[in-house]
């Protein structure tokens, strides 16, 4: 699977970041709101302009100084988001000038090292276009003046944003091998592992939790084929973050998962699988990344503590069934064989699909031998059913009369499950209610 060049959107609060996404990638499937600072998460969206495929990247509004915890940890996000990028659209307001916001922003991006798009926002039908010629005193090359809700200007800011992204083929290759995250609590032998992969000490391990702050990036040759694997910073809970560098770490990590097309988590065997682990897992499944579940130290505990861990995954984790759990010894290498294969099944199951004929078959035949409850006083009816995606499969569902509740959902996604082999894989099913009109 090719990886997409990446443009990340990003400036102050309201100067229409969103608007502008939603009108590069069609709909609007990002949150857009007077009030600034809706946005707090970066959120990734497929887009295409001139026969170019690109993931868009929306952030939340970078302020130089945020007054409260969440507008620092959106800041993070926002900065976190450019050094990921292969390019950066940088949104001003065209009808205010640069504020000292702006500012900040602009000496950010002059560190980076990303080429920098400027889209000079809300340039409506008579406009000031004087206000648009003086942005190019910033010293961050020609404004785009474009009206994001109007969609003036943005064939000229997508021939832009093109022109900029990289068009290295041997970073195109190297970026086609699969994405691997090794992720887990700190100090469960996630280093351990990736040293055992790459057959050397590349990464520092400790007996100190926390030893790894950045993600060490390696490609990996297993059973012959390459990936390309995460080792991340253990994920801690939020209590537990005490210090700027731990929060940096922890957010690198998460990048670093929702970057990744699966993810190996490592479980500590002696002491089960923890309600950290379980977040952990939601991360992953919110990521849309496939999952392979490792017990590791497995050779570390007694028959009884066995018992204890095989129990307590089936209790904490029921809701992943899906995910193939093994158990392992990252440090010894015991029964390690087995992640190659694991790894290929989850990744090959990802892009699986069903044909929109059969699977109409296949929703009809369910909802007659059990239909949905009633809701409201209303039953719903499924319509029509479509996969619009892989990579987790996606599954939309068409309904009248009423709404689908998530007990039902997850009805049609355990029986999908039982058509095709989604091991390793989230499944999305999401309902659409349809409009008279349609």
């Amino acid at each position: 699977m090719n990886r997409l060049p990446v443009v990340a959107v990003v400036g102050r609060p309201n100067v229409g970041k969103s608007t502008l996404v939603n009108r590069i990638v069609g709909g609007r499937p990002a949150v857009t709101e007077q009030m600034p600072g809706v946005t707090r998460d970066r959120r990734e969206f497929p887009a295409d302009w001139a026969g170019r495929d690109f993931l868009i990247v929306d952030t939340g509004g970078w302020e130089l100084t945020p007054g409260e915890p969440l507008s620092s940890a959106v800041r993070a996000q926002a900065e976190a988001a450019i050094h990921a990028a292969d390019a950066v659209v940088f949104v001003v307001d065209a009808t205010t000038g640069i504020a000292d916001d702006d500012a900040g922003v602009v000496n950010l991006l002059r560190n980076a090292d990303v080429p920098v798009v400027l889209a000079a926002n809300k340039v409506d039908e008579g406009g000031r276009h004087d206000l648009v010629d003086e942005l190019w005193s910033i010293g961050l090359g020609r404004p785009y003046g474009v009206s994001a809700i109007h969609g003036r200007g943005m064939g000229d800011l997508l021939d832009a944003i093109i022109d900029v992204l990289p068009k290295d083929t041997a970073a195109a290759e190297e970026s086609a091998l699969p994405r691997i995250a090794i992720i887990g609590r700190p100090n469960v032998g996630k280093s351990t592992l990736l040293n055992l992969l790459l057959d050397e000490d590349r990464v520092i391990v400790s007996e100190r939790p926390g030893t790894t702050r950045d993600p060490i990036d390696a490609v990996v040759s297993i059973d012959g084929r390459e990936y390309r694997i995460t080792d991340t910073a253990g994920i801690r809970r939020k209590p537990q973050i005490t210090e700027d560098s731990d929060f940096y770490a922890v957010l690198r990590a998460r990048e670093a998962l929702a970057d990744s097309d699966a993810a190996i988590l490592l479980i500590d065997a002696i002491d089960g699988v923890t309600h950290q682990d379980q977040r952990i897992v939601s991360e992953v499944i919110e990521a849309g990344g496939s999952l392979v579940i490792l017990l590791n130290k497995w050779d570390a505990i007694d028959e009884e503590q066995r018992e204890l861990t095989e129990r307590s995954v089936g209790e904490r984790l029921g809701f992943v069934s899906w995910a193939p759990v093994m158990r392992m010894s990252a440090l010894t290498g015991a029964r390690t064989k087995r992640i190659g294969p694991a790894l290929e099944a989850v990744l090959e199951n990802r892009r699986r699909r069903l044909g929109t004929g059969q699977l109409n078959r296949l929703v009809r035949s369910w909802t007659a031998s059990h239909p949905p409850p009633v809701r409201k006083g209303r039953r719903p009816k499924v319509q029509y059913a479509v996969q619009a995606a892989t990579a987790p499969p996606t599954f939309i569902l068409f309904v009248s009369g009423g709404e689908l509740g998530d007990d039902y959902l997850r009805f049609v996604e355990n029986r999908i499950r039982q058509e095709i082999d989604l091991t390793g894989c989230p499944v999305r099913v999401i309902p659409r209610i349809k409009s008279r009109q349609e």
